[in-house]
């Protein structure tokens, strides 16, 4: 009996830390879900060979899925990127084990290369999918002394929690929409509108992160209670790291598959 309740708690545990290292499995999924309605056939045609037949939405949480599994440890820091405010990614020191610009740098040159093997885009195609997802939560462009927001106590409501996994999954689950339902509820956007959200590149979309993450700091004090006026305040800008996620998850595959 004393080993089942330590074998719960650990799961408990385990359970925990993954659900406060990105987008919960909802927001994941919402931004796969967006991207489906902007693939180009050939994208679409070459995804569907890769995942037979699985929607992006479908395989949106590999990345995370495969951390239960140690041989994959070499891929966390590739869901992240932390460095001062301030400071320019460009210029900062980088990770000797990887960051998220160089894990989507990765995953794109695996799928465009001729040489590689059918197993390896079907894992790296998974992990752009997820990654695209990290991009555009801001808390994924954060600061090194408190681990992206993690060690940023708040509370949520009446509870205990961090920065970081209010911006995971508490607000989305708090919206209490599904990943379809919140895919399909997404802003109506021009063309001109949808072409500037593709426009730029994947350190552009970072500093966009970056930029919305140090508003976050400036707005949210630790120990602080949030709730209603915080959702009020960010559910919309947060309902749009969405969308553009997977607008832009979209832009990428098409030109890797073009």
């Amino acid at each position: 009996m004393k080993k089942i309740i330590i074998a719960l708690l650990v799961c408990v545990s385990s359970n925990a830390l993954t659900a406060a290292e990105d987008w919960g499995k909802t927001g994941h999924r919402v931004v796969g879900e967006i991207a489906e309605n902007y693939l180009s056939k050939k994208a679409e045609k070459e995804i569907s060979k890769l995942l037979n037949g699985h929607s992006l939405a479908f395989v949106a949480n590999y990345g995370d899925d495969i951390k239960s599994d140690r041989q994959y440890d070499s891929y966390r820091p590739w869901h992240y990127v932390n460095f001062p405010f301030g400071e320019k990614y460009e210029m900062h020191s980088k990770s000797e084990k990887g960051d998220i610009i160089q894990g989507i740098e990765k995953c794109i040159s695996v799928l465009k290369d001729a040489n590689s093997t059918k197993e390896d885009k079907i894992f790296h195609l998974k992990m752009l999918v997820h990654f695209m997802g990290d991009l555009h939560q801001p808390l994924h462009i954060g600061l090194e002394d408190d681990k992206g927001g993690n060690d940023f106590q708040v509370r949520w409501f009446s509870d205990g929690t961090n920065l970081h996994t209010v911006w995971d999954y508490k607000m989305i689950d708090f919206y209490e929409m599904s990943y379809t339902e919140l895919a399909a509820n997404t802003d109506v956007l021009t063309k001109e509108q949808v072409e500037m959200i593709k426009k730029g590149g994947v350190l552009d979309w970072m500093y966009e992160s970056r930029a919305l993450c140090e508003d976050i700091y400036k707005n949210t004090e630790i120990g602080e209670k949030l709730g209603y006026a915080y959702m009020y305040k960010y559910m919309d800008t947060l309902r749009f790291q969405l969308q553009k996620g997977g607008i832009r998850l979209a832009e990428v595959l098409n030109e890797t598959f073009s």
